[in-house]
């Protein structure tokens, strides 16, 4: 494996992503979008694991450089992101991949506030051919009846912030508009796949939702 920085432009300014390279890849790539801390190690490590499994793995930063210190730094920092710009920074990630590796069709996944960009970008973005945002807050019913990116949707039953009102809320627009998303929930709390964090993290959960991902995007890539 091989690690990469790869800089570009946005319309908030220039940022970066952590590229995380196969030793044989076939082309197939995912985008991950980071936690509300920033593009952290664990960010980085789940790019590796992503690398590991044989795709080129992006991870654009968002807070351009910045990484919270603690859940109020975090907070403020997620507050502070329009949801435009971190929009933006995804297209561009995914315009400035395609130029550097002649990719044409990628996957992406996120976490937390990740999953609500992983979300929202496979309902807006052009070049997303596969989608699984982890427990992600759900966009409105205008933006959301928009999918037709095939999407797999993981959540927590514990959650108190993507709580089972809001999948439930989602699982029904998807039903009355035949979207292509599947809803995988777990017996979990909120972030029950950071490994970082033993309050919450769930490793069982979190293996299934690896291993199920992984063939997802293996299959749709």
């Amino acid at each position: 494996m091989q690690e990469r920085t790869l800089s570009f432009g946005t319309a908030g300014g220039e940022t970066a992503a952590y590229v995380a390279m196969p030793d044989t890849a076939d082309r197939k790539a995912v985008l991950i979008i980071q936690e509300w801390w920033g593009l952290n190690d664990h960010i980085k490590d789940i790019a590796n694991r992503y690398a590991g499994e044989g795709f080129i793995a992006i991870a654009p930063d968002l807070y351009r450089g910045k990484v919270a210190a603690n859940p109020d730094e975090a907070s403020k920092m997620m507050k502070d992101l329009s949801i435009d710009d971190g929009i933006d920074t995804i297209r561009n990630a995914i315009a400035r991949t395609s130029e550097e590796f002649g990719i044409s069709h990628f996957g992406i996944t996120g976490f937390c506030m990740g999953g609500t960009y992983a979300l929202r970008a496979a309902c807006e973005l052009e070049g997303l051919s596969a989608a699984a945002p982890f427990y992600g807050d759900v966009p409105e019913e205008e933006i959301l009846k928009n999918l037709r990116t095939p999407t797999v949707f993981i959540s927590g039953t514990k959650d108190q912030w993507i709580n089972i009102e809001k999948v439930a809320a989602l699982e029904d627009v998807v039903e009355r508009y035949e979207l292509p998303l599947q809803s995988l929930k777990y017996e979990a709390d909120h972030a029950f796949f950071n490994d970082t964090r033993p309050e919450v993290y769930d490793p069982e959960a979190a293996s299934d939702a690896w291993a199920k991902v992984i063939g997802f995007f293996k299959d749709r890539l």
